[in-house]
């Protein structure tokens, strides 16, 4: 039995090849009654449109890619989750390329994408990139680009990020509330405009409560989990004062925890911790953790819709399209007075 296509549609119905394509698209080039002849037959003989040339004949490969840092981190997995939804029902697939916070990585990833695999790319930058050459490449070849949470400010595009400053303010400040006057930030990178931006609410905070900002408080991140753990007892034991911790990025409050562990500070009766984090056990933590909750999966999905609608209409992206969302504080044990 021959094949059901596009070619044969036509043989039958006699008419162009182009004349069916556009019918069974709905095209308003197409009679009515011509439309029903061709719908009719199609559906008579079971024709099933052929996805992948349907995208060559556009220039599309209905394809999109995401780069994120980690997926260990929960933050990340949710917003994976916002932007599946959004390309399934937009029919699009998602390719996922981890940069694990390395500058190389990222690097050799945006360079093997230069060559037009993905329709769109949504990108979180990794917090060791410093230089971003390799991004403004990207961008001259691929300009439908979203960045989300940890944004590149030197490209024209549309960012997704959440309230930063208010909630470093409102985390410091829920410290400073709880009773702490010699308050620790956990740096996730300077590089990084989220890491800027948080510590900038973080100072303000401390400013408008009458308390000093001290750099020696300020810890940056590692990379590394066991080494960040041994950074903050390393500062715990230099200054017994410190009673409070603010933590940038998730894995900086479990190393917190770690910390106040190994050197016995009980939490929150000597040290309170607070930290950004959308960890699904925080409140099961012993104690549950304080927590700045970011909007992650919606993120997601925001980001999403903002680059296929950019791609289905050929249109560009413009900074004016950027979104700012709310994140939500939970106070929880680890901050109790």
């Amino acid at each position: 039995m021959n094949q059901v296509n596009l070619k044969r549609l036509a043989q039958e119905l006699n008419l162009s090849i182009a004349t069916v394509s556009r019918a069974l698209q709905d095209s308003y080039e197409v009679s009515s009654q011509t439309k029903e002849r061709v719908k009719a037959l199609a559906a008579e003989l079971n024709y099933e449109p052929n996805a992948y040339a349907s995208s060559l004949r556009r220039n599309i490969s209905k394809t999109i890619g995401v780069v994120v840092p980690e997926v260990n981190n929960h933050f990340f997995s949710l917003v994976i989750n916002g932007i599946e939804e959004v390309a399934h029902q937009s029919g699009y697939h998602v390719l996922i390329y981890l940069t694990h916070d390395d500058y190389e990585r990222e690097v050799a990833i945006t360079q093997y994408l230069t060559g037009g695999r993905v329709d769109g790319l949504l990108m979180s930058v990794a917090s060791e990139s410093q230089k971003f050459a390799h991004l403004q490449k990207l961008y001259v070849s691929k300009p439908a680009i979203v960045f989300f949470d940890r944004v590149c400010e030197a490209i024209a595009t549309a960012n997704v990020t959440t309230n930063d400053y208010e909630s470093g303010y409102l985390a410091t400040r829920h410290l400073i509330e709880a009773g702490c006057r010699h308050i620790a930030y956990l740096l996730v990178s300077g590089n990084l405009s989220i890491g800027r931006i948080r510590m900038q609410g973080y100072q303000a905070a401390l400013r408008d409560h009458g308390l000093p900002y001290d750099d020696t408080l300020v810890v940056s991140d590692d990379g590394d989990d066991e080494r960040n753990t041994a950074r903050i007892m390393d500062l715990l034991r230099r200054r017994p004062e410190v009673d409070g911790i603010f933590a940038s990025v998730e894995h900086l409050a479990i190393s917190s925890y770690h910390a106040c562990h190994a050197l016995g500070r009980a939490i929150p009766a000597e040290v309170k911790i607070i930290g950004f984090s959308n960890l699904g056990v925080a409140a099961l933590l012993a104690p549950a953790l304080t927590t700045i909750t970011q909007p992650a999966y919606e993120m997601g999905k925001a980001a999403a819709q903002i680059l296929l609608c950019a791609i289905e209409k050929k249109r560009a992206i413009s900074p004016g399209q950027s979104l700012v969302l709310k994140s939500e504080l939970f106070a929880r044990r680890s901050t109790a007075s």
